[in-house]
Parts: C-alpha cells; sequence; structure tokens
C-alpha cells in the first residue's frame, strides 16, 4: 500500500471517529444535560473537524496545514487529558485510552503526511 493511500484509510477513519461526536453532542443538548456543556463544546470543534477531514481525502497535499493542524491538536489535546489523568483517579482509565487515541492519531498523521512540493519552497524563496 502506497503513503497517500494510507493517508487517505488514515483521514477516512479519523474523520469518521471525530464525526461520531455529532450523537453526544446532540443527545447533551437536546436533553439540556447543562453538566456536560464544557465537553460537548469541545466534542462540537471535533465533529467540524472530522468534516474537513473527509473532505481532505479527494486531495490530501492540497490539506497539508489541515493535516497538520490535526496532528499538532491532537498532541496538544492528548498532553492536557494525560495531566487531567494524573489529577483525576476516578476518570484516569478514560483519560489514558483517550491519550492513546490521540496520540496515536497524531503520529499516524505526522507519519503519512503528504511532502511539501518542490516548487513551493522555491517560490518561497522568490517572493
Amino acid at each position: 500500500m502506497n503513503r497517500e493511500r494510507a493517508l487517505k484509510i488514515v483521514l477516512v477513519l479519523v474523520g469518521l471517529l471525530f464525526l461520531a461526536g455529532v450523537y453526544p453532542v446532540t443527545d447533551s443538548l437536546w436533553h439540556a444535560n447543562q453538566s456536560m456543556y464544557t465537553e460537548v463544546m469541545m466534542l462540537s470543534l471535533y465533529v467540524a473537524l472530522g468534516i474537513f477531514l473527509l473532505i481532505a481525502v479527494r486531495n490530501p497535499s492540497a490539506n497539508r496545514s489541515l493535516i497538520a493542524f490535526t496532528a499538532w491538536s491532537s498532541f496538544a489535546h492528548a498532553a492536557v487529558m494525560a495531566v487531567m489523568a494524573f489529577q483525576k483517579a476516578d476518570e484516569r482509565r478514560e483519560l489514558l485510552i483517550a491519550v492513546a487515541v490521540l496520540g496515536i492519531i497524531g503520529v499516524a498523521l505526522i507519519v503519512l503526511a503528504p511532502a511539501k512540493p518542490s516548487g513551493e519552497r522555491a517560490s518561497a524563496a522568490g517572493a
């Protein structure tokens, strides 16, 4: 399997995973569950990101910055959740699972990210 095909598969899987957050978002809003509003706000960003990742599957090289943002924001979110895992012993297992998932997503996207086109470097130097 070539690198671009593997990236497209990862983009579809991550996009669908993030898009699956639409269910808890709508369920929480439908039932006016105010105790989950913080999580719902975060999930809504992931739902939007999932939609754009699915769109990016068509042309990953044209969406390099979106792929990089997804990878690095996954690392950032994982780092925050790792700290929370040590502060909240009762939620440690779930938080560490999420840290692992986000870390795997970040690594996969960085490893498979499309290379910068050679013409892009030349045009940046000439500008």
